[in-house]
């Protein structure tokens, strides 16, 4: 007998699809300065820290005197947000989501929804833009106020090792053994140090991003202070220049 026999095996069109994929997107800071990394890749490792599916997990050492480190968000909020897997900056500029639509407000944000069902029901659309190249932030124009805060180099000392716990209290007894740092730990009030990866990706309620407008909107009002004490020098060396010549 030729052909197939009984009705083929349909698939739920409404099913969510796990990424079977073989490299993470990460950023050059985060991949580490060692041309030679070794990965582990671990499927169906976790669930994503911004949309909660589960995803493929990686795994590596960020460099010689770096320590280990691993993707957090699933490849699907990568593209839909244009950030690295591991760290949430931007792949771009290399700065958090908040700074960059911040300035790319005009351009269109991607806003996730709350709800669980309507986030499964954007997710599945954004796959299918992310798969068309649809998605704004790969289309958005380059931005010269974001090219000025962009890192230009990859900057490795984010990937040391965390600090000691053991000898921040004066009782680790590993000394250079010790795979973490033998610093004292900063100031426990710092923002910086409650940091949170969902707040991060979302674009809100993010403590470096807060601090970088911060720094931006200061050099702003520095700025126009500087054109208009400008400005009066000007008209006041009009002013007495008219005065000498009606002299």
């Amino acid at each position: 007998m030729s052909g197939e026999r009984g009705m083929g095996v349909k698939q739920d069109a409404n099913l969510q699809t796990v990424e079977n994929d073989e490299f993470p997107i990460i950023c050059e800071t985060c991949l580490g300065n060692n041309p030679y990394v070794r990965m582990v890749r671990i499927p169906y490792g976790g669930g994503c820290k911004s949309c909660g599916r589960p995803f493929t997990i990686f795994r590596w050492k960020a460099g010689s005197e770096g320590r280990y480190k691993s993707t957090q968000v699933c490849q699907a909020c990568s593209k839909m947000k244009n950030i690295c897997q591991c760290c949430c900056l931007d792949l771009t500029y290399g700065l958090p989501t908040q700074v960059r639509d911040t300035f790319l407000a005009h351009q269109g944000i991607l806003a996730a929804p709350v709800e669980t069902a309507n986030k499964a029901v954007y997710m599945q659309e954004m796959e299918k833009k992310s798969a068309n190249g649809e998605l704004p932030y790969g289309k958005a124009a380059v931005n010269a106020s974001l090219v000025k805060l962009a890192r230009k180099k990859p900057f490795y000392q984010r990937n040391l090792p965390h600090l000691c716990s053991f000898y921040a209290r004066g009782c680790c007894t590993r000394g250079a053994s010790c795979p973490y740092r033998h610093e004292l730990p900063p100031d426990p009030s710092n923002p910086l140090n409650k940091q949170n990866i969902k707040d991060r990706v979302d674009g809100r309620n993010d403590p470096v991003a807060k601090k970088i407008l911060e720094r931006v909107a200061q050099q702003e009002q520095e700025y126009q202070r500087e054109r208009k004490q400008e400005k009066e020098e000007e008209s006041d060396s009009g002013s007495e220049s008219s005065e000498e010549d009606s002299e």
